[in-house]
């Protein structure tokens, strides 16, 4: 993980540690975390970090698990397509709302998050997936709908989760234009044509995913390794 600074209030920096480290993928989906090894890792007493524990078990991170402490959460394939179902509407409706208020400011913040995510090591999964949930996170931001951000915060949570469990990379080569199709259309203030290539570049990668979710392999729990270079969605 990442270098841990001690905030002023212990219980929210652990707190904000250990959810950065679950969506960045440092702590991989089905891995165990246990009190006394956190406590040492960020110099802290275990008080922190239980209660860290049970706000991630809140939050839908973690699961408990009876004498067996918590570990980070998978996901079934029905619970990731009913995820995509719903990420399909919120993420054309966030392209749409863009399109409609995005303000000059948020048309560069757009174009600098998608020039990033395009210049993403094609070998490092984990990197790809934080910009592009970045990008998608900027599209939100672009809506300037305080109600939609907070829905789509939480269901960012269960993408990521998903995206690490499967380490699904899109070998679609329209991934890319996929992704520039959107910014296009919201820079245009079209919000027909935005809401619809939002919702086409979700199903793309949903496809994907539940085909995944669907091939008995046993999720990896070490996220050095990489995984085959190909362009995540």
């Amino acid at each position: 993980m990442t270098s841990f600074e001690r905030p002023t209030l212990v219980r929210d920096g652990v707190y904000e540690h250990l959810r950065r480290a679950v969506l960045d993928g440092d702590i991989a989906p089905g891995e165990r975390l246990g009190e006394v090894e956190l406590g040492a890792q960020l110099g802290v007493s275990r008080t922190p970090i239980r209660e860290a524990l049970m706000r991630l078990t809140q939050d839908g991170l973690l699961v408990a698990e009876a004498n067996k402490g918590v570990r980070v959460r998978t996901l079934s394939a029905d619970e990731a397509r009913d995820t995509y179902v719903v990420r399909e509407e919120l993420d054309g409706l966030a392209a749409a709302l863009a399109a409609q208020h995005h303000t000059p400011a948020d048309a560069t913040d757009l174009r600098r998050a998608l020039s990033a995510l395009q210049r993403a090591p094609s070998h490092d999964y984990r990197e790809q997936t934080r910009l592009d949930l970045a990008y998608h996170r900027a599209i939100t931001a672009a809506t300037h709908n305080a109600a939609l951000a907070d829905l789509n915060r939480d269901l960012e949570q269960r993408v990521a989760l998903i995206k690490h469990q499967t380490r699904t990379y899109n070998a679609h080569p329209q991934t890319d234009a996929q992704h520039a199709d959107i910014l296009n259309a919201i820079l245009a203030r079209d919000p027909d044509a935005a809401r619809q290539a939002a919702r086409t570049h979700v199903r793309t990668f949903a496809a994907l995913v539940l085909q995944n979710l669907a091939q008995p392999t046993p999720v990896q729990t070490n996220p050095s390794q990489p995984t085959p270079p190909e362009k995540q969605a």
